[in-house]
């Protein structure tokens, strides 16, 4: 039997009078794997940003684990621990080592043990490949290698989801494989993932759940066949043209 995580309940964010969310939808599975597609500027980073709180919702609810956490009493700093996520522009540490960079959140956030969090971000660090860069600084590094960097360092915080926002968006075109590699790996482990990507053959292989969205609403949803093989709105089948051979 499966596991709801999240219920996303009649969610709107305007800013001033420009509503770019309106009235999304959707629930999410433990170790589902959902990802949003759409055009830019249809409210895709909006959404995902909404659902961490890096944005604060103008309107519904956020349930997670049965808590919406728009609740006044709500645990803010219990569930931003759970609640990872991965950023285009990765986030790092400029003054701390690749390593340091996956510790120090552990300490600071989980209040864990110095040796287990090193020996966490260890291996986390050898499942993206980046095991002989521990010592290197962010400037040391490549696009590709500082994602990698990010999603082991978001993965050793032990998250109940992982939220990624164009992952890859700020990449070199050789460097785009290494970071989508390790995001299915990922799979491998039952983590629960929402990721926006414009990576389309990406996104079809991994996902288990597609929203289509379009100028603030999720036109359309699906498994990846019918999204795919068989969107019924005209705006996806437009968006997906770019893509497919149809």
């Amino acid at each position: 039997m499966t596991e709801q995580l999240f219920e996303i309940k009649n969610l709107k964010k305007s800013f001033g009078n420009h509503l770019v969310l309106k009235d999304i939808s959707f629930n999410v599975e433990k170790e589902e794997i959902i990802s949003i597609i759409g055009s830019s500027g249809s409210g895709k980073s909006t959404l995902l940003r909404c659902l961490n709180l890096l944005e604060d919702p103008t309107d519904g609810e956020i349930i997670y684990q049965g808590n919406n956490i728009l609740d006044p009493n709500f645990d803010l700093n219990h569930y931003r621990a759970k609640v990872g996520m991965v950023f285009q522009s990765f986030n790092l540490f400029n003054n701390l080592t690749v390593l340091n960079n996956c510790i120090v959140p552990q300490e600071t956030v989980l209040k864990r043990d110095h040796e287990l969090a090193k020996t966490t971000a260890i291996q986390n660090l050898e499942s993206v490949g980046m095991e002989q860069f521990l010592e290197a600084k962010p400037s040391q590094l490549s696009g590709g290698q500082k994602q990698r960097v990010a999603i082991a360092r978001a993965v050793s915080m032990d998250p109940d989801v992982l939220l990624f926002d164009e992952p890859t968006s700020a990449l070199d075109p050789e460097m785009v494989d290494d970071v989508l590699n390790a995001m299915k790996k990922l799979t491998e482990i039952g983590l629960t993932m929402i990721i926006v990507s414009h990576e389309m053959q990406f996104v079809r292989d991994i996902s288990n759940e597609i929203l289509f969205m379009d100028e603030g609403v999720i036109l359309e949803h699906g498994n990846p066949h019918e999204i795919f093989e068989n969107p019924k709105e005209a705006r996806t089948q437009d968006f997906l043209k770019r893509y497919l051979n149809r």
